[in-house]
């Protein structure tokens, strides 16, 4: 024991570290359909550690929290600001109702069991994981006009109500929101998701890395020249009329030969074919036998993402710029269009507008010569861009120090709301702004993951301790309190949500629900079981009003006790 707590003293990193190892080996055992995840489990250990008596910096987890807010804002920017509107209406009445139950359970428990002030406005800022309540509710007490002595026994009660209450506060949403919610609605959260993503992205399947599909659209075949020996290259690339496809090189006795859409083919000559399947099956019985000479034939095909901006193009319909610069487009096929994070049908009618994205598929040669005409090349590289993101993180910090006082209530957006705002933001400009402020996934998923694991953990290590000796000196009385102020308002909200709001989506739910609760570790479990952004937009959305709404029970619980 003397020996792990030196360790500790001199090194309090080491903890962190073993709570997101053991934490993150934890959450993987099921039991049933319940899994605690790697959150929970770094919360878990991290409050065994604190025994040990581990003094880790609150800055560690100020930085840990900004980094995975900030990521998850930067990867929801252009969802979150196309949600904004009408849309969002059940979003702001589910805040609210949290918040108003929130505020009923506290009173009613505080009269039940006779709680002072402190005690109660403690419990409420551990339960509901809204520290700033800690804040105005020290700041209202202050204004009691009661004698020091008092004042500042109602204050130390709030540290103590919040330090017994937050572990169960930040597990409990866990708990409901990823476990409970996707069994009262009877679907899962991974499944919902997939449906929701299904329809941004206008029924197109989204590959994860690794995977592609087992019938491509765009294929490469190799042919002897028959039939259509005697006719002209673009005589030829015309015959199919399903589907577009294009001659991309030609061998003759052995020999590549320059290529041209006045070149008349001769029999024997071997063709390199690449267009859509549809249109090379209609063509397969007239070009004669598929061979398996691939020696010079085989050609570097790239997918690249280009930004739409020639004056040319825009506010035109896809019909119109298929008629129009066919040489252009020659051997360059268009896979798909998206605006924002939305994917746009590939429909004739469709109107392309100035900062849509089209993914375009062909040789390199051919995509950088359409390029020239229609707009910039998505860059695709492995780099974060840490000056945009640097700069992104420290404006939301910034904006976090921002206090607007409603009467002497201060309220702030905080660290987390700053980081927030700064990344959905960013985001947003980024989706606009292709050529800057890269993030790979991978780089974001890291953030994610290690900021909320590390962020969870860190906190299990500054109040574990002092919770369980609180427990152990005065009953499990607080700890049940704050256990009730955890599970009731949530579960009227997520009755309220499910047959009142009509939320039949259970990953949006979840991250709308969560977001009403200001649960970051119940999201960051979300959105490992979600596997998209789905839930992100919802959230985004509650956790901003919660951050308004949950502050403000502060005075209020002062007020009412």
């Amino acid at each position: 024991m003397i020996i792990i707590h030196s360790i500790f003293q001199m090194s309090p990193e080491i903890a962190l570290f073993l709570a997101l190892a053991f934490g993150a080996w934890i959450g993987k055992f099921r039991f049933g359909k319940f899994q605690l995840g790697s959150v929970a489990g770094a919360l878990v250990v991290s409050v065994i550690l604190s025994q040990f008596g581990v003094i880790i910096d609150d800055g560690i987890k100020g930085v840990l929290f900004a980094l995975f807010i900030y990521a998850v804002g930067f990867e929801s920017g252009p969802q979150f600001f196309s949600s904004l509107g009408l849309k969002s209406v059940k979003e702001i009445i589910l805040a609210a109702v949290l918040a108003l139950t929130a505020f009923a359970t506290v009173v009613i428990m505080a009269r039940i069991y006779d709680l002072d002030k402190g005690t109660a406005s403690g419990i409420a800022a551990g339960a509901l994981t809204q520290s700033a309540i800690i804040g105005t509710a020290s700041s209202a007490i202050d204004k009691l006009g009661l004698s020091a002595s008092v004042t500042q026994n109602l204050q130390s009660n709030v540290a103590i109500g919040y330090a017994v209450t937050y572990i169960f506060g930040s597990l409990g949403a866990i708990i409901l929101c990823v476990n409970i919610l996707p069994w009262f609605m009877r679907r899962g959260l991974r499944e919902d998701a997939v449906k929701a993503e299904a329809e941004l992205l206008n029924g197109q399947r989204n590959y994860c890395p690794g995977e592609t599909s087992a019938l491509p659209e765009l294929v490469g075949r190799v042919y002897k020249a028959g039939q259509v020996a005697g006719r002209t290259v673009a005589q030829i690339e015309s015959l199919s009329t399903f589907g577009k496809i294009t001659i991309e090189r030609v061998k003759r006795n052995g020999k590549i030969i320059g290529l041209s859409s006045n070149l008349v083919i001769e029999k024997d000559d071997v063709l390199l074919i690449v267009g859509r399947r549809s249109g090379i099956i209609q063509i397969e019985e007239t070009m004669g036998l598929e061979t398996n000479d691939r020696d010079g034939m085989d050609m570097v095909i790239a997918t690249r993402d280009i930004i739409i901006s020639g004056k040319e193009y825009v506010e035109k319909t896809i019909a119109q710029l298929i008629l129009t610069n066919k040489t252009l487009r020659h051997g360059v096929y268009f896979l798909r269009l998206s605006r924002g994070q939305k994917s746009i049908p590939l429909l004739n009618s469709t109107i392309v507008k100035a900062g849509d994205v089209v993914t375009v598929y062909g040789l390199d040669e051919d995509i950088q010569r359409l390029a020239q005409s229609v707009g910039p090349i998505i860059t695709v590289n492995e780099k974060t861009d840490f000056i945009y993101h640097g700069l992104g993180i420290a404006a939301g910090l910034l904006v976090g120090l921002g206090v607007l006082r409603l009467g002497d209530i201060p309220l702030t957006l905080g660290a987390g709301g700053g980081a927030l705002f700064s990344g959905l933001l960013f985001g947003w400009y980024r989706a606009r702004h292709m050529v800057r402020g890269n993030m790979p996934t991978a780089a974001s998923g890291l953030l994610k993951d290690l900021g909320l694991a590390g962020f969870v953990a860190v906190v299990g290590l500054q109040s574990g301790q002092q919770a369980i000796h609180t427990i152990a000196e005065r009953g499990l009385s607080i700890f049940v309190i704050g256990l009730v102020v955890t599970v009731v308002p949530l579960i009227i909200t997520m009755l309220i949500g499910r047959y009142i709001l009509r939320y039949d989506n259970t990953a949006i739910f979840a991250g709308a629900l969560s977001g009403a609760r200001s649960a970051n570790p119940a999201f960051g479990e979300i959105l490992a079981k979600a596997g998209n952004s789905v839930p992100t937009a919802p959230f985004a959305i509650t956790y901003a009003l919660a951050n308004v709404f949950l502050t403000l029970l502060g005075p209020l619980i002062v007020a009412f006790v």
